[in-house]
C-alpha cells in the first residue's frame, strides 16, 4: 500500500501595489479573482496613465491573473513585457520563473530565480522557488541549501519548512521531515498540506494513529481536501478497518471523481473484503482515468486471479510489467 503524497512545490506569486498617492485602491492590484483582475489590469495598462516601474507592475499583476487562470503562456508574455519595461523588476523575474516551472521548463525557471536573487539577495521567495525547481530536477542538496537560506532570511516562511520537509521525506530522512512539517504547522496552524504530509511521514514510521490524527486535522481545516480522505483511508486500511477505509475513499471520490488513486485504493479495500467484482470495477475506473496506472492494472490482475479468471489475470500482469517493470517486479503484492 502506498498512501498518496501530494507534492506541492509552492511557486509563489505576489500582487504588487502601484506607487501612487491616490487614496483609492487600484483594482489591478487589489482584486483577488483572476478574471476581474485581468480586466482591470488591461484597462489600467491601456489607460496611458502609467509608465516605467508602475506600468511594469500592471503587467506583472495581469500576468499573475493569467497564471491563476492556468493560461501560463499569456502570463509569461506579460512578465516578459514587465521585464522589458523595467529590467530590474525582481517580482517579474520571480513570477516568470514560477510560470516556467509550472510548464516544466526548470532551466528557464532557475535562470529567472537566479536573476531575481541577483537583484535582491534578500528575497526569500526566490530562494524558495529556486529550491522547488532544483528539487524537481533531483538536485537535493541545492534544493535544501535554498530552503535553508530562505529560512535564514525569513524564519516565519512556513512554505520553506514545508517544502524542505518534502525533500527530506523524499530522501528517507523522516525525522527531519516531521520536524519541518511541525515547524510549518507551528508558524501556520491552518497549513492543510503540512498536516497531510506529516501524516504520510508518520505512516512511513509505522505510526498509523498519529497519521490519522493529522489527516483528521487536515480534513477539519478543509473538508474538501480529497487527498486527506484518501490518505486517511489508506491508514485505516493498514489497521485492518476496511469499512472506515472505504468510507474515506468514497468521500475522496465524491470530492474528486477523477482521483484515479482513490479508486485504486478503494479497490484494494474491496479486495481485502473479498468483494472482487467491486474491486475490479474500481480498478477499471482507475485505469480509465489513468491508462498508464501500472499499479491499478497489477491489482486488477490479482483480483482476476482470485476469481479464477487466469487469462485476464495474465493479460493484466503482462501489461503492468510492460508499463512499469521495476514497480511490479519489486512489489509482487502491491496491495
Amino acid at each position: 500500500m502506498n498512501p498518496t503524497y501530494w507534492r506541492i512545490w509552492s511557486s509563489l506569486f505576489v500582487a504588487l501595489t502601484l506607487s501612487n498617492c491616490s487614496a483609492e485602491a487600484d483594482p489591478c492590484d487589489t482584486l483577488r479573482d483572476p478574471e476581474p483582475r485581468i480586466i482591470a489590469c488591461t484597462q489600467v495598462i491601456n489607460s496611458g496613465k502609467w509608465t516605467g516601474r508602475n506600468q511594469a507592475i500592471n503587467y506583472t499583476n495581469r500576468g499573475n491573473g493569467y497564471r491563476e487562470k492556468g493560461d501560463v503562456d499569456r502570463a509569461i508574455a506579460d512578465f516578459d513585457e514587465a521585464i522589458q519595461i523595467d529590467p530590474e523588476h525582481v517580482m517579474a523575474f520571480n513570477n516568470r520563473g514560477a510560470a516556467y516551472n509550472a510548464k516544466g521548463d526548470r532551466d528557464r525557471a532557475i535562470a529567472d530565480f537566479n536573476e531575481a536573487i541577483r537583484i535582491n539577495p534578500k528575497f526569500a521567495m526566490a530562494f524558495i522557488n529556486r529550491g522547488a525547481a532544483y528539487g524537481d530536477q533531483g538536485y537535493i542538496e541545492r534544493a535544501i541549501a535554498d530552503y535553508d537560506q530562505a529560512i535564514r532570511l525569513d524564519p516565519k516562511a512556513a512554505i520553506a519548512f514545508y517544502n524542505r520537509g518534502n525533500v527530506y521525506r523524499d530522501n528517507g530522512d523522516i525525522d527531519r521531515a516531521i520536524a519541518d512539517y511541525s515547524e510549518a504547522i507551528r508558524i501556520n496552524p491552518k497549513h492543510v498540506m503540512a498536516f497531510n504530509n506529516r501524516g504520510l511521514a508518520y505512516i512511513d514510521k509505522g505510526d498509523s494513529d498519529r497519521a490519522i490524527a493529522d489527516y483528521d486535522q487536515a480534513i477539519r481545516l478543509d473538508p474538501r481536501t480529497a487527498i486527506a480522505f484518501s490518505n486517511r483511508g489508506a491508514a485505516y486500511r493498514s489497521k485492518g478497518d476496511l469499512d472506515r477505509a472505504i468510507a474515506d475513499y468514497d468521500e475522496a471520490i465524491r470530492i474528486d471523481p477523477k482521483n484515479a488513486m482513490a479508486f485504486n485504493n478503494r479497490g484494494n479495500a474491496y479486495s481485502g473484503k473479498c468483494e472482487f467484482d467491486r474491486a475490479i470495477a474500481d480498478y477499471n475506473e482507475a485505469v480509465r482515468l489513468d491508462p498508464k496506472y501500472a499499479r491499478a492494472i497489477h491489482n486488477r490482475a490479482i483480483a482476476y486471479k482470485a476469481k479464477g479468471d487466469l487469462d485476464r489475470a495474465v493479460a493484466d500482469y503482462n501489461e503492468a510489467i510492460r508499463l512499469d517493470p521495476k514497480d511490479v517486479i519489486n512489489n509482487q503484492e502491491l496491495r
